[in-house]
């Protein structure tokens, strides 16, 4: 009598919960209700990004984003500039991706591309704001512009 080397149903089993546990897990963002009425807001101050010693300067005009800076964002000196850069590196490249993209990507969300060049030193407050500004973004429009979740 020859006997099975393997039963069927349970390869197909065992395959199928395999697949299962490769997949990764999405998992929501715990947005504050504080967060959501600063999301809400009509705020229209603009957030300037400049270092003196660089010359270098960005305007972000989006509503909420001031208030949240201010009032939620993790505080001046929390991160080092090497983790800012780092994150920022993965981030600008991400959303100058999206930019080309406007089929695939909301062109309304993503306008135009930012020239960040790692080999520069934009220093410690433009790489703090920029920063902000994504973890803002992502937070507010529900988009991932890294492997990370964006955490406050």
């Amino acid at each position: 009598m020859k006997k099975k080397l393997f039963n069927p149903v349970l390869f197909c089993l065992t395959l199928c919960v395999v697949l299962i546990s490769c997949t990764s897990q999405k998992t929501t963002l715990d947005v504050t209700n504080e967060e959501k009425e600063v999301f809400q807001s009509n705020d229209d101050e603009p957030v300037e990004i400049s270092d003196d010693e660089t010359e270098y300067e960005i305007i972000i005009i989006e509503p909420g984003f001031y208030t949240w800076l201010n009032s939620i964002a993790r505080p001046e000196g929390y991160y080092s500039q090497s983790f800012l850069e780092n994150r920022n590196i993965i981030m600008v490249t991400t959303w100058n991706q999206r930019v080309l993209q406007p089929n695939r990507f909301n062109p309304n969300l993503y306008e135009m591309q930012i020239n960040y060049d790692p080999s520069i030193d934009y220093g410690y407050e433009v790489n703090y704001k920029l920063y902000n500004y994504f973890i803002y973004f992502q937070r507010k429009y529900n988009q991932r512009l890294g492997p990370f979740i964006p955490r406050i």
